[in-house]
C-alpha cells in the first residue's frame, strides 16, 4: 500500500509517504509557511520515491485539533488530491498523533498529548497503548484551561505537545507523579499520521473525499476565555 500524508494543524508543516510499512518524511517547523511548504514536500516525497500521483493508493491527513488555518490546509490538499484521483481518505487525529510518537519512541502504555490551543487553553486528551502499540483514546478531546486537564485513569504516562512547553507548571500540579517523562518541545508529524491513516486504511476505515472534514473541538476563535 502507498499512502500520503499531510500535517500542518500547528506551527510544523510535514509530509509523509507510507510504502508497504516504510516512511519517508519531510518536516519543518515554519509558522504561516504551510502553503509554500506542503506541495513542494509532497513532490520531493514522490520523486524520491520514483512514484507518480497516480500511484497512490490513499491521503490521510492531520484532521486537528489545531490551528484553524493549519487545519484548513491539511483538509484542503486532501481532499484536492482525493478529488482528483478518486482515493479514499484518512483524517487522523493531530493528538492522536502525538500520542501515537510518544508511545512509539518510549513504549509507555499511557500518553498525554497536549497542544497549546492560545487564548489560554489547550487541546487536551489521554491515550493508551493497544496490543498492538497503537494509541487508543480514553475519554474524549477536549479544549480547556490547562488547570482543567483530567489525567485519568492515574497510570504513569508521557507528556507531549506544545501545551507542555507553555503551561508545564500547571499541567504538571494536576498530573502529580503520573509523569513518566515530558517531550514537551513536540508538534505532530506527518510520520504518526501516516502511520495511523495505514492503519485506517486497512481496518476499512477511510471516508470518500467530501466527508474528510476538520476537527477544530472550538467554534469560536474570537470569544474571550473566562476569567
Amino acid at each position: 500500500m502507498i499512502l500520503l500524508a499531510i500535517e500542518t494543524a500547528t506551527e510544523a508543516c510535514s509530509a509523509a509517504l507510507y510504502l508497504d510499512g516504510a516512511v519517508l518524511e519531510r518536516y519543518q517547523v515554519a509558522p504561516r509557511e504551510h502553503n509554500r511548504l506542503i506541495l513542494p514536500m509532497l513532490e520531493s516525497l514522490l520523486a524520491e520515491a520514483g512514484i507518480a500521483l497516480g500511484g497512490v493508493d490513499a491521503v490521510a491527513f492531520g484532521r486537528g485539533p489545531g490551528s484553524f488555518t493549519g487545519v484548513r490546509i491539511a483538509a484542503g490538499v486532501a481532499q484536492g488530491i482525493a478529488f482528483a484521483l478518486d482515493l479514499p481518505v484518512a483524517p487522523v487525529s493531530t493528538l492522536a498523533a502525538l500520542a501515537d510518537e510518544a508511545i512509539t519512541e518510549t513504549g509507555c502504555e499511557y500518553a498525554f498529548p497536549c497542544i497549546d490551543a492560545r487564548m489560554a487553553e489547550v487541546y487536551f486528551a489521554v491515550y493508551r497503548r493497544d496490543a498492538e502499540g497503537y494509541p487508543v483514546l480514553l475519554g474524549q478531546e477536549r479544549v480547556l484551561a490547562p488547570g482543567q486537564a483530567d489525567f485519568s485513569p492515574g497510570a504513569a504516562g508521557i507528556a507531549i505537545g506544545s501545551g507542555w512547553a507553555t503551561y508545564q507548571s500547571d499541567l504538571s500540579s494536576l498530573a502529580g507523579g503520573r509523569l513518566a517523562s515530558v517531550l514537551s518541545g513536540r508538534f505532530p508529524r506527518a510520520a504518526a499520521v501516516v502511520r495511523l491513516g495505514a492503519r485506517t486504511h486497512a481496518l476499512g476505515g477511510c471516508v470518500p473525499a467530501e466527508q474528510a472534514l476538520p476537527v477544530y473541538l472550538r467554534d469560536d476563535v474570537a470569544r474571550k476565555p473566562k476569567p
